[in-house]
């Protein structure tokens, strides 16, 4: 229930960093994310508050979820609202403000979510609502659905999410003093900005930028997640203009980002003054896909204690105490005797495997090898990778008895990624018999903290250079359980090979083929084979995974180093 001891005049009297975000996972009960951006939201309100660094997030209410998904008797996604109620949760804001689109008024309001950390610390966030009767029958449902279909109502919630939260943020009162955005979505929040930050004549300096440009970017940074296509954030002028008007900052952003449309990723790379990639390899790739963005990294990293099931917390708790605050105490995971992380490990899967059995009434066997894979089904992920030789991997196998468990939604406009789904469900029952494989439906933050927690290895399968910095992998590391991982994103800076986990692919000719032999050549070589044979050095490349992963993706230092190096610059 919130906390209605708390109230909002407790959250203005110091300045804050206002994170501006489409999604964010606050907890299972609330549905207002998707993936891994949201993830990346959650888990940096909740270091910020363990680290004392006053923030505010804003997103949007999202009052029928992303989607609820269940799978019918062929292994095709159905897809069903997934509704939650404000009210159990936060708290009504007696405050709105207007935004105008296609010529009327939009009135929002926010919601009041109050995250609080066990040293006491309490975080904001706003949720935003236009679900009201003072708006136009066809403007309430605009936060009902989050990434919802077409494109008007995409761009009317980046509208809503940016400028509208800038506005309400004013007026109710709060001190902002940097502007963060999590990915492209919210960077409409700029047009406030720059409506603000008009230049008298005499401060235009010849050869510089406008000075609106250049404060607007002294007060914002962005973190971009993914280095991919940025088409469904990019909106054609005529549709823009049709949403917000003839109005002058739209000639302005059309002057800056040119003929080609509103391209929310470009807006916010032109108006930021840090920016920051997730993966080494992102800053690397951007440069090449948008000259000049100035993208830098600062790897991702995830909540420590949010990321980790309560075996390792309990084991962690008596062997490395002060983890919680300090996650590089796991550094010394040596100081772990075998036989308790291997307990620990044991219960996890435990979990896990009570999980299975009540979602579908299958029992797997807690002494085979398991192989988790909990990732958006997309053809950039490649789910199916581990399954591109049905008779290798039933080989495999037969020597050493193993089992998968999988986890994911497919975005209900991306075909090609339900067409896996259902492919995979297929899999499964032509591998019946011979090798186990449950795919759980709805997958959210519990379900997903317990396939991570269980598994045995982690698998990692993204195309390269396509990757996003993959965060379920640093909650396996977080649990003892190795990455077996493509080199891509986060794994390229992780990776130790044969002592924090394993890679495939990088020798192996260019292609899904190449990438699959090679995938089954380590498991047959090297994965199995510990796993099966050599119970101590297993145990070391779980403390391996501890020591040298948990103990440095965290967002514990994302946020740290986020504060000194573009937050409080």
């Amino acid at each position: 229930m919130p906390d209605h001891i708390v109230t909002l005049d407790d959250f203005l009297k110091v300045p804050r960093i206002a994170s501006f975000t489409m999604e964010v996972a606050l907890r299972s009960e609330i549905p207002t994310y998707a993936g891994g951006l949201g993830l990346l939201a959650g888990d940096t309100l909740r270091s910020a508050a363990d680290l004392e660094l006053p923030m505010v997030v804003v997103s949007l209410v999202s009052r029928r979820g992303y989607f609820r998904q269940s799978f019918d008797a062929q292994g095709r996604q159905v897809e069903s609202p997934d509704p939650w109620e404000p009210s159990r949760w936060a708290t009504p804001l007696k405050t709105s403000i207007a935004v105008t689109m296609d010529d009327r008024q939009v009135w929002v309001f926010g919601w009041l979510y109050v995250h609080t950390a066990p040293n006491g610390t309490r975080q904001p966030v706003i949720l935003l609502d236009t679900d009201s009767p003072l708006n136009h029958p066809s403007d309430r449902p605009i936060t009902h659905v989050l990434y919802g279909a077409g494109e008007r109502y995409r761009l009317k919630q980046d509208v809503v999410l940016g400028i509208g939260g800038v506005r309400l943020l004013r007026a109710l009162g709060f001190q902002v003093r940097h502007y963060q955005m999590n990915d492209g979505h919210s960077a409409l929040l700029t047009v406030p900005l720059l409506e603000r930050a008009r230049a008298a004549p005499g401060e235009v300096r010849p050869g510089e930028p406008p000075v609106e440009l250049r404060r607007v970017r002294e007060q914002c940074s962005l973190t971009t997640h993914a280095p991919v296509d940025d088409g469904p954030q990019v909106y054609s002028w005529a549709l823009v203009k049709e949403v917000l008007g003839d109005e002058p900052v739209v000639a302005e952003l059309e002057g800056l980002l040119g003929s080609g449309g509103l391209c929310l990723s470009k807006l916010a790379l032109e108006l930021c003054g840090a920016v920051n990639g997730v993966a080494r390899r992102h800053a690397e790739v951007s440069p090449v896909r948008s000259p000049g963005s100035r993208v830098h990294a600062v790897a991702h990293g995830v909540h420590p204690f949010s990321s980790t099931s309560a075996p390792f917390a309990s084991l962690y708790d008596r062997f490395l105490p002060g983890w919680v605050h300090d996650p590089h105490v796991l550094s010394r995971a040596e100081r772990i005797p075998d036989d308790e992380l291997w307990a620990a490990h044991r219960a996890a899967k435990r979990i896990l495997i009570d999980a299975v059995q009540l979602t579908f009434g299958q029992r797997l066997d807690p002494e085979h090898f398991t192989i988790g894979f909990a990732h958006r089904m997309t053809a950039a992920e490649r789910p199916g990778l581990l399954f591109s030789d049905l008779g290798r991997l039933r080989a495999l196998a037969a020597r050493w008895p193993l089992q998968v468990v999988l986890a994911g939604k497919a975005h209900p406009t991306d075909q090609e990624g339900k067409g896996f789904v259902e492919w995979l469900h297929g899999v499964a029952r032509e591998l019946e018999g011979q090798v186990p494989v449950a795919f759980l439906p709805n997958s959210d933050l519990e379900l997903t903290l317990k396939v991570v927690a269980g598994a045995d290895v982690w698998l990692n399968t993204p195309v390269k250079t396509k990757g996003a910095s993959s965060t379920s992998g640093m909650k396996a590391a977080f649990n003892g359980v190795p990455n077996l991982s493509v080199l891509d994103g986060w794994w390229l800076e992780g990776c130790v090979e044969g002592v924090t986990g394993w890679s495939f692919g990088e020798a192996a000719p260019t292609g899904a083929d190449g990438d699959a032999a090679s995938l089954y050549e380590r498991l047959e070589e090297a994965v199995l084979p510990r796993y099966q044979g050599d119970r101590a050095g297993w145990i070391a490349v779980m403390k391996g995974a501890i020591a040298k992963n948990a103990s440095f993706f965290t967002s514990h230092r994302l946020v740290y180093r986020s504060a000194t190096e573009a937050f409080l610059g």
